[in-house]
């Protein structure tokens, strides 16, 4: 049975004169957001549970919970204790949200239990301010992730993290490796270093000059300077997502859910701008870390064999880690989930049962 969540007011953030300034320009709302992910949700059909975890400095991560009760006068989401399978956490990716997963929430839930959680910053979440210092923003990320591990009352998670999500997917492991059964990584963002000439002079000199006016402002912040242009420029930029959502929607609920994520107070965003250089490079690159992920803690990657984002960085973590898998779904882009469901669905599940074949094993 679905139940309502309390509904958690935002509370006012500190920022700029232009961000004070946008909610009047954009039509646009917490309101507003939570109207079109509703419309997302309704094609989802298994029954679940949503609620905002609070955690620390008055923050909160919004959670949709499958295959969990929903504990009374309590903020706990928890399996039921005669579900064996090892809960799956979904962490979406840079400008994403919790609705992008529709076609995959009833799929992966079908054989055990599923939180997926809006970012820190994102969608639903709080939006606080976050440290301006690379290490000290992915720390923000990480820490609310394993405040939210506590509260929930996980042990241990398989953790699937998208684009930005499987960035932080990685860091989360480096830190807290007791917690991660299978860490899954799907198109993950921030992995090789910049090169030292990282193709500038290949670049068109217009794209390099959209590049430098854009650079001391947030990615998605045209979408917000366009104001009650916003959404159509949603609908003729991102036009390939009314494509990749055709089977469930003919209509424009997926791109009014795009637009209304990122139309808010850019808190994440600007997160995500502090860690990155141009070009959207990392500034810590993962590649250069995740060797120190724990020895018996898998790795698996999912790519799309049309995305802009090459398997490179998998096959280079493969050299130091023989046992890293790597699929490549036929036809996907960069939202391979959402491209080619049903293939990724299958991939997901089938890594989750050999997760617990080698549990049981071990």
């Amino acid at each position: 049975m679905r139940r309502m969540a309390e509904d958690v007011q935002p509370r006012p953030e500190e920022s700029s004169w232009i961000a004070n300034w946008l909610p009047s320009w954009c039509p646009t709302s917490p309101t507003q957001l939570k109207d079109a992910e509703e419309k997302m949700l309704k094609v989802v059909s298994q029954p679940y549970s949503r609620q905002h975890i609070r955690i620390s400095n008055g923050n909160y991560l919004w959670t949709i919970a499958f295959s969990t009760h929903l504990h009374p006068n309590s903020s706990s989401l928890l399996p039921p204790r005669s579900q064996p399978r090892t809960p799956l956490v979904l962490l979406h990716g840079l400008g994403g949200g919790i609705g992008l997963w529709i076609q995959n929430l009833d799929a992966l839930s079908s054989c055990g239990p599923v939180y997926a959680l809006d970012l820190l910053g994102f969608g639903r979440s709080s939006r606080p301010q976050f440290s301006n210092d690379p290490e000290g923003a992915e720390e923000d990320f990480v820490s609310a992730l394993e405040e939210w591990r506590q509260k929930v009352g996980l042990e241990e998670m398989v953790l699937l993290g998208h684009n930005l999500g499987g960035y932080l997917s990685a860091a989360y492991t480096l830190r807290y490796p007791n917690r991660v059964r299978h860490l899954l990584l799907v198109e993950p963002w921030g992995f090789p270093a910049r090169p030292d000439n990282p193709y500038h002079y290949s670049i068109p000199m217009w794209i390099r000059a959209i590049g430098a006016f854009m650079s001391p402002f947030n990615q998605l912040a045209v979408l917000r300077l366009a104001g009650p242009l916003g959404p159509t420029m949603v609908k003729t930029l991102r036009s390939d997502f009314k494509q990749k959502f055709s089977a469930v929607f003919n209509d424009d609920t997926v791109s009014d859910y795009i637009y209304h994520l990122n139309a808010q107070t850019p808190s994440g965003e600007t997160a995500f701008r502090n860690m990155t250089i141009p070009y959207g490079w990392a500034k810590r690159p993962m590649l250069e870390r995740i060797d120190g992920v724990r020895a018996d803690i898998p790795i698996s990657f999912i790519y799309g064999s049309r995305s802009s984002i090459d398997s490179n960085s998998g096959y280079e973590v493969k050299k130091t880690r023989p046992d890293a898998e790597i699929v490549v779904i036929r036809g996907a882009g960069h939202y391979v989930f959402a491209d080619q469901p049903e293939d990724f669905n299958h991939t997901v599940l089938r890594i989750l049962a050999w997760t617990e074949r080698k549990g049981a094993d071990d």
